[in-house]
C-alpha cells in the first residue's frame, strides 16, 4: 500500500512528536475492552488497536505507546474525540448523527440487538414483554429498534450497561436490551445458567449493524492506516495465517470468550468488507 504519513495530519504529527496513542475505551465491556484476571487491559478492540500500533510503529520507523482512557459511552467518547483528549475510540456503531462530527473507520466485526432475559422465564416473545420493563443502554438507537418490536413493553433508560446488569439481577427490569456481543460476554462472567439470550443464536436478530472504531475528522493518514490494519487483520483470518486466526478465534470462534459455532458468519463479513476496499498484496513483507 505504500502509505506515506502526511504530518499536515494533526493525529499523526502529534503521535510523531509524542509517540502515544490515546486511546479512549470501557474498562469492563467483555469481551472487547475489559481486565483480565491478570489486571490487564484486554479484549478484541484491544486486539485490533495493537494491529493499529504495529502500522504506525512500521510507518513513523519509531515506538509507540498506547494510553487509555477510560470511556464509557458513545456520550464520552465523541467529546473528548472532537476536543482532542483522544485519537481514537473503538466499540463503536455507525449512526449519520454521529458521522457529522467524526469520521469512521471499516467494521471490524458484526454484531446485533438483542436482549437478556432470566433463563426459562419465557420472556422474549412480543405478547411476554407485554408491560414488562426492559432496560435501555445510552444514546444508542437500541430504543427505536425495541419500541418497534416490542411496542406496549415499558422501557426505562440505564445510564450504562453495569447499571442495568444490577437492575436485572435486582429485579427493577425484566430484561436488558443492547448489543448482542456484550449481553453475551456479561452472561457468561456473571452467572451462564441465570440468563440467556434472546432471541437465541442462531435465530435473527431485532437489527444486525457493524462495530467499529472513531477518529476526529479530517485526518485521512491516520484514518487509512487504521483502516489498512483491519482489513490486514480480515485478510490474514482469511487465508489462515496464525496470528490473525489467533486474534480472532480467541473471541469468538468455536471455543472462543463468545461462542460462534459457524464461523461462516465471521468469514462472510471478512470477505464483504474486503470486497468494498482493496485486498493487500500476499507479497508484501511481514
Amino acid at each position: 500500500m505504500g502509505i506515506r504519513p502526511s504530518l499536515a495530519d494533526t493525529i499523526m504529527e502529534n503521535i510523531a512528536l509524542t509517540g502515544t496513542l490515546t486511546v479512549g475505551t470501557s474498562f469492563d465491556l467483555v469481551p472487547y475492552a475489559y481486565f483480565n484476571e491478570k489486571e490487564e487491559l484486554d479484549g478484541y478492540s484491544i486486539d485490533i488497536l495493537r494491529q493499529i500500533q504495529a502500522e504506525l510503529e512500521k510507518q513513523l520507523n519509531k515506538p509507540i505507546t498506547l494510553d487509555f482512557v477510560e470511556t464509557n459511552s458513545f456520550v464520552e467518547a465523541i467529546p473528548k474525540i472532537t476536543s482532542g483528549e483522544i485519537d481514537i475510540a473503538c466499540n463503536v456503531t455507525f449512526t449519520w448523527e454521529r458521522d457529522d462530527f467524526v469520521d469512521y473507520t471499516v467494521r471490524y466485526t458484526t454484531s446485533s440487538i438483542r436482549i437478556l432475559v432470566p433463563k426459562g422465564s419465557s420472556l422474549g416473545t412480543a405478547n411476554s414483554l407485554v408491560r414488562k420493563k426492559i432496560g435501555i443502554p445510552p444514546a444508542t438507537f437500541v430504543e427505536d429498534v425495541i419500541k418497534r418490536v416490542h411496542p406496549q413493553s415499558i422501557l426505562v433508560p440505564q445510564k450504562n450497561v453495569k447499571q442495568g446488569i444490577l437492575a436485572l439481577q435486582t429485579g427493577q427490569i425484566d430484561a436488558l436490551a443492547g448489543d448482542a456481543i456484550i449481553l453475551d460476554g456479561i452472561r457468561q462472567e456473571i452467572d451462564p445458567d441465570r440468563y440467556e439470550i434472546f432471541p437465541k443464536f442462531p435465530e435473527a436478530p431485532y437489527a444486525r449493524y457493524g462495530v467499529g472504531c472513531i477518529v476526529p475528522e479530517s485526518n485521512s493518514t491516520f484514518l487509512n492506516i487504521a483502516n489498512y490494519s483491519i482489513i490486514k487483520l480480515m485478510q490474514g483470518y482469511l487465508i489462515g495465517e496464525e496470528p490473525a486466526s489467533k486474534i480472532v478465534n480467541r473471541w469468538f470462534g468455536p471455543e472462543g470468550v463468545i461462542t460462534v459455532n459457524d464461523t461462516n458468519i465471521i468469514k462472510e463479513f471478512f470477505e464483504y468488507t474486503i470486497m468494498l476496499h482493496e485486498q493487500i498484496p500476499l507479497s508484501e513483507p511481514k
